[in-house]
């Protein structure tokens, strides 16, 4: 049985963050559920998508992250809950309609899961969202526990509807991808039915100003309300000699700390669990107790921030010393561990800590320098982006005017490393390679002469692309678009987007084609198999060279890793021991050394390129890059 839809109350199960997030909106009588996949948030809506139908709620991978909140936001318009999930990233996307919403309301419950990655694991930057909370003015969670993900989620859905308000509940990579117990609440009986009452729209205008004061009401409110949460708590003595205040993932590294240098007699622990707005009363309780302080927060400081603010012209607090990521006490930039935060309380306390002996030190930094493999980030065995950059890469160097590649996040994003012979030269937010490429394509009437190259995945392409791509080919800019179809969203777990005609609870749903939106922009795509590199290069260098304007190149071929799992090859391909002569052969090893598929080893005993079968697809690429036609593909 699947515990996120267990009945038996009382019972403890052992969850994922982002599943004691789940099963909180689940307790809580949530009905939208919409998202858009991005790690380290996208198994809220996987485990929601698992048990949608048997809950009888509505589930959705959504075309992007705005229109999830707008999705989330309609049940709570109608009296509904509503939920949306995105990461750091998504809250960008979704942060126009949300700073509207705050101003506008809503009737239901609506809560917004933003899961922040701290030292940018799966991400593009490290950014912390907690600032929109501050633009918005809107409540704001923050779970240290699994068992606070859960329940954080079912008291911000009433103090959503109580207040008319969207509240934001924030997570962490740590805190997200863990696992806890949690004790099971009630699952929701609520009954309710959508009503949207006409007599009182969501509209801001004709004055704004007005909305804006019933929000500061509102917001007042709120802090009220904070002011006694059971997520706020001390724990500690009475007179520490300092304190640590702390919130989200920061409260175990906290208490790690404490246990390992058994401080706990001189050091308290404040925790914060509503961070926005803060609980003015609670804290100047607790505050006074001590005048050392020490914020452990992951991400920026907001709460050391915003508590620095709240403590500035007291007197009581003209001598307290306020410690953290501002001061760079703590580091500025990255994810905190245990270690820096007991290396920063030796240092304040003046005592001495070693963890591990020097002998075992020594032994791990010896294994690890002996024994380790280097590995860098790199494509699947067989992935079409490999063959497609590849493909890039040739055509560009045939084509001879120095052309560039612009580009964006995705699996397609390591074109900018080694993995993809460093072809791709921008990456920022998702459909920005397109945009960007807008851009460039008119530069040659200022002198521009460089060919002009966009990639996006097929869910980038929904996503942030379409938009891009209509203002390139309204105004005549000359680029070439190759959109990267591999059937999936793949670098975040393969969720389904429009172009695969399911949804995320698994039911079949019209098919948007790429094809056919482009056709419906007024630009006719070609369309090659990235797998057959002479067609490609062919191609790439054909548009190149061809008519100016807007032109679009569908690499089209399924995800290796799909593949993988449904199918058998009927090819096997290996290396010709006569033709392979290693290092005499006089390409530098070419195979392993510059095309670099992980399905191509080295073998120092032989001296010659094998073949790794446990990983290789069998797509038969490197077959047409080998100068001696070493490696052959056989039929099985």
């Amino acid at each position: 049985m699947n515990m996120i839809v267990s009945n038996k109350t009382g019972d403890t199960a052992l969850f994922m963050g982002n599943e004691a997030i789940a099963r909180g909106a689940l307790e809580a009588g949530v009905s939208i559920c919409a998202a858009y996949p991005g790690n380290p948030s996208s198994d809220i809506i996987k485990a929601l998508a698992e048990v949608g139908s048997e809950m009888g709620i509505h589930v959705e991978w959504s075309v992007n992250e705005k229109v999830a909140l707008e999705v989330a936001a309609s049940a709570a318009m109608t009296g509904l809950r509503g939920l949306a999930a995105m990461k750091q990233n998504g809250l960008n996307v979704a942060s126009d309609f949300l700073l509207n919403l705050n101003l506008s309301g809503v009737r239901g419950g609506l809560v917004l899961v933003v899961c922040d990655d701290p030292g940018g694991i799966s991400s593009t930057n490290e950014q912390d969202s907690r600032l929109f909370v501050k633009m918005g003015e809107l409540p704001l969670f923050e779970p240290s526990t699994f068992q606070e993900a859960k329940d954080m989620v079912v008291e911000a859905f009433e103090l959503s509807e109580k207040l008319e308000l969207p509240c934001l509940v924030r997570s962490v990579t740590r805190l997200s991808h863990a696992r806890g117990n949690v004790e099971l609440g009630s699952l929701s009986n609520r009954n309710v039915k959508p009503f949207f009452d006409r007599s009182k729209p969501f509209i801001n205008i004709p004055s704004p100003t007005n909305a804006h004061k019933l929000l500061r009401k509102k917001f007042s409110k709120c802090r009220e309300i904070f002011e006694n949460s059971s997520s706020n708590y001390y724990s500690g003595p009475e007179n520490p000699e300092l304190m640590l205040v702390t919130t989200g993932a920061g409260l175990f590294y906290s208490q790690d700390a404490v246990r390992c240098l058994g401080v706990s007699a001189s050091v308290g622990i404040l925790k914060i669990g509503t961070t926005w707005p803060l609980p003015e009363q609670f804290l100047y309780k607790h505050l006074i107790k001590t005048q050392t302080l020490i914020f452990v927060e992951d991400g920026g400081p907001f709460l050391e921030g915003n508590i620095r603010e709240l403590c500035a012209g007291r007197s009581e607090f003209s001598k307290t010393q306020f410690l953290g990521k501002l001061t760079e006490d703590l580091p500025p930039v990255g994810e905190l561990t245990p270690d820096l935060v007991i290396e920063l309380l030796c240092k304040k306390l003046n005592i001495e800590f070693t963890p591990r002996s020097e002998e075992y030190s020594a032994a791990v930094q010896a294994a690890v320098e002996n024994h380790t493999p280097e590995r860098g980030s790199g494509f699947c065995a067989g992935c079409s982006h490999r063959a497609t950059y590849w493909a890039i890469r040739k055509a560009l160097t045939l084509d001879g005017r120095d052309g560039f590649v612009l580009g964006d996040i995705g699996c397609y994003g390591m074109g900018a490393g080694p993995a993809g012979y460093q072809q791709m030269n921008t990456m920022q937010a998702m459909g920005s390679g397109v945009g960007i490429a807008s851009g460039m394509g008119l530069l040659e009437q200022f002198g521009l002469e460089q060919p002009v190259i966009a990639v996006c995945g097929d869910s980038t392409f929904y996503h942030g692309a379409i938009p891009a791509l209509l203002n390139a080919h309204q105004h005549g800019s000359n680029f070439l678009l190759l959109i990267l179809d591999n059937d999936a969203t793949a670098m975040t777990g393969f969720q389904p987007h429009p172009g695969l005609g399911k949804d995320a609870m698994g039911r079949q749903v019209p098919s948007v084609k790429i094809a056919d939106v482009c056709s419906a922009i007024g630009l006719e795509p070609d369309i090659v198999d990235p797998y057959d590199l002479d067609v490609t290069v062919k191609t790439i260098m054909g548009l190149l060279r061809g008519k100016k304007g807007a032109k679009v190149l569908i690499l089209k071929r399924e995800c290796a890793l799909i593949a993988a799992k449904s199918k058998t090859s009927t090819y096997k391909v290996s290396v010709d021991p006569d033709r392979c002569l290693g290092d005499d052969c006089g390409c530098n090893r070419f195979c392993t050394r510059t095309f670099r598929c992980p399905g191509l080893i080295w073998d120092t005993k032989k001296e010659q390129a094998q073949i790794d079968h446990a990983v290789c697809t069998n797509c038969g690429v490197c077959t047409q890059i080998c100068q001696h036609q070493a490696i052959i593909s056989e039929a099985c």
